[in-house]
């Protein structure tokens, strides 16, 4: 799995396990550690925080519009990219 696709299914768990939507950084980042030590965590961070948020600017090669930002470090997957 990419680190995109292990970011995706750790949203996803903590969907089901919380029953809510909006998560903080820091425990989606948990929640990816939890299942696999495969990335470092600057790079899970960076793929929230920019390669797969939609309200991020543009700079870098690979972006996804799957997560929102929808405060200061509160993020949610966006309609449709459950996995």
């Amino acid at each position: 799995m990419t680190c995109r696709d292990e970011v995706i299914s750790a949203m996803v768990r903590l969907e089901r396990r919380h029953g809510r939507h909006i998560f903080r950084l820091y425990e989606i980042v948990q929640e990816v550690f939890a299942k696999t030590d495969r990335y470092a965590e600057s790079t899970v961070r960076t793929h929230i925080s920019a390669h797969m948020c939609a309200q991020a600017p543009v700079n870098a090669a690979v972006v996804t519009d799957d997560l929102d930002r929808v405060d200061r470090g509160l993020y949610k997957l966006r309609h449709g990219r459950r996995t």
